[in-house]
């Protein structure tokens, strides 16, 4: 299948007949990634319509290890994916469609406790929230939980959830051929044979298996609520062969090397790659912001990520039904209110260029949709709003974006932050630094069939439907990025006093949690949430509204902290 459709094709070269290109510049001193080295969805992304998770307990660490010998041919590789995605793209502009190439890929990753039954030097991992693993970090990411601090409604991960050591991550662009590699993958683990034929265990015990999907049209590329999803994904520095223009990700504005699209600050690989230099958090400004090389501590741990995977239920009723009383309230439109707790409309489209309606077509422009900041400001309308804006797009009132907005509380771009270490003339462009060190490389997909359910009109389901997403990240700190964003971020009420400080309303900050993903561990179980926004209504009046969401959304239900080694981890290390 996917093994043999990669190797046994030469793939072209992956710039050809673009070198000479000004849209392709040189970068000289980055560094050569290993990518024959590096598991295919840490840096190339699958970006499959099709993805299962498989979830393994190590019974018999010797056993295991026989079984895992005979997978690591089938793990494919960053040089495959990014191959083969650079290909997909190239025929789909060429032919007009899809489905000329497809693949089918598996990338493995394990669990602390996992590690530890298959090499004695698992204690030199240096993260201790990898060490601990999510569900005994759960109630400091306000995750419900009981009593004893342990999660509640877990269905994977949990303490009564059986032993997660391993996960495999299955992923095609054609149904059929996910479920035969899967199949494939649970008939090696039942029913193990060696290289002679002999009958042997796999040292392995299947304790969850959950398929996830892209919707189907008019959903494609959108999560549950029906917003367009994985838009702002972070550029990351490095070349993928000896050509200085064959970059991971290519530089398309000649007037920012700095930026791989509109608005795509590129970062160095140790924030997402281990064996590479990161950011410096310490640098005065982002395009001076080389840093020192990634550890995770063992050596053998370079060319491998961490990766965070939660579970995440989204109850689409009780979310549209909150946008469409909200709406009633305000006078104004389900969707518009959506815009200003996500930041984005359905279609992508960011509201910081256009605030008060959708913009299909800016959705739809990779090279337009991610192209604003936040701190600074264009000359406003009637003293208000300005829609459609060239960019360079600003809002440091939050007028535009709110400042409780999904995407502005989870990636606040130059906004002022604490990392800007208060008032001065470095604040801006340190808070900006500082904020590019938390970043994710984000891999989810939907799980669960599609709700009827629209905000124009709520609908509840007849009965229980678990639906959600699959989150699943990537980086090299789980402490400084995923949990940074967690807890100091989408959790914190107060974030960012910095950014909203001289743009009150009223004599009050326009501040509160995340609306979409933050979590209030409030007094006996309370999880109201609090957050203001601001909109024009339905007859063109400006407005800002403090909102209370009584309970959450976005509910986790499972999740763990895995580690995806390299290759040449797999053969020399953990086999």
């Amino acid at each position: 299948m996917t093994d043999q459709i990669i190797r046994e094709v030469p793939a072209p070269n992956p710039l050809a007949g673009q070198e000479e290109s000004v849209l392709y510049i040189p970068a000289l001193g980055e560094p050569i990634l290993r990518v024959n080295n590096i598991q295919g969805n840490i840096l190339g992304g699958f970006n499959k319509d099709y993805q299962t998770l498989l979830f393994l307990e190590i019974e018999n660490s010797n056993a295991f290890k026989e079984w895992l010998k005979t997978q690591i041919k089938f793990i494919a590789t960053a040089s495959e994916v990014i191959a083969f995605n650079r290909i997909f793209k190239f025929a789909r502009e060429r032919r007009g469609r899809e489905g000329t190439v497809k693949a089918t890929w598996v990338n493995i990753a394990f669990s602390f406790q996992g590690l530890k039954k298959l090499t004695q030097d698992a204690n030199n991992f240096t993260d201790e929230a990898f060490k601990a693993g999510l569900a005994a970090r759960a109630a400091e990411l306000n995750d419900p939980v009981d009593n004893e601090g342990k999660p509640t409604g877990w269905v994977v991960g949990g303490p009564d959830n059986g032993k997660v050591d391993v996960v495999l991550i299955v992923a095609s662009d054609e149904h059929t051929d996910l479920l035969e590699e899967v199949s494939r993958i649970l008939k090696s683990i039942v029913i193990f044979t060696d290289e002679k034929g002999h009958a042997k265990s796999s040292g392995a015990k299947i304790t969850f298996i959950e398929e996830g999907a892209n919707l189907p049209p008019p959903l494609t590329g959108h999560e549950h609520f029906g917003n367009l999803d994985g838009i702002s994904q972070p550029g990351i520095r490095g070349r993928v062969s000896d050509n200085p223009k064959d970059l991971l990700t290519p530089r398309q504005d000649p007037k920012n090397p700095n930026q791989g699209k509109p608005g795509q600050d590129v970062l160095w690989p140790g924030e997402f790659v281990f064996g590479y230099e990161g950011q410096n958090a310490n640098a005065q400004q982002l395009e001076n912001s080389r840093g020192a090389i990634a550890s995770a501590g063992p050596e053998w741990a370079d060319d491998g990520s961490y990766l965070v995977f939660r579970r995440l239920r989204q109850d689409v009723f009780k979310f549209h039904k909150f946008l469409n009383d909200t709406a009633a309230n305000l006078n104004a439109d389900p969707r518009k209110v959506s815009a200003k707790l996500i930041g984005r409309w359905p279609s992508g489209a960011p509201t910081v260029r256009t605030p008060e309606a959708d913009s299909p077509n800016l959705g739809n422009d990779d090279n337009a949709n991610n192209d604003f900041e936040f701190n600074g400001d264009d000359p406003a309308v009637n003293g208000f709003f300005k829609n459609d804006v060239v960019p360079p797009s600003k809002d440091a009132t939050g007028l535009r974006c709110p400042f409780i907005a999904h995407t502005r509380k989870t990636y606040p771009r130059n906004d002022k932050t604490p990392g800007g270490e208060g008032p001065g003339p470095q604040e801006i462009d340190r808070s900006e630094v500082t904020t590019q060190t938390h970043r994710l490389l984000r891999r989810g997909i939907p799980y669960g069939p599609v709700s009827a359910s629209t905000p124009d009109e709520p609908l509840k389901d007849p009965n229980f439907v678990d639906r959600g997403l699959h989150f699943l990240a990537y980086q090299t700190s789980i402490v400084d990025q995923f949990e940074f964003v967690t807890k100091f971020w989408s959790n914190n009420p107060d974030f960012s006093t910095e950014a909203a400080t001289g743009h009150e309303f009223e004599g009050q900050l326009t501040l509160g949690h995340d609306p979409i993903i933050g979590q209030n561990k409030g007094q006996n179980g309370d999880r109201t949430r609090k957050f203001f926004i601001h909109l024009e209504d339905n007859d063109s009046q400006p407005l800002t509204k403090e909102l209370t969401a009584p309970e959450d959304w976005v509910i986790p239900t499972g999740g763990g902290y895995f580690f995806a080694p390299s290759i040449s981890a797999l053969k020399n290390v953990l086999t």
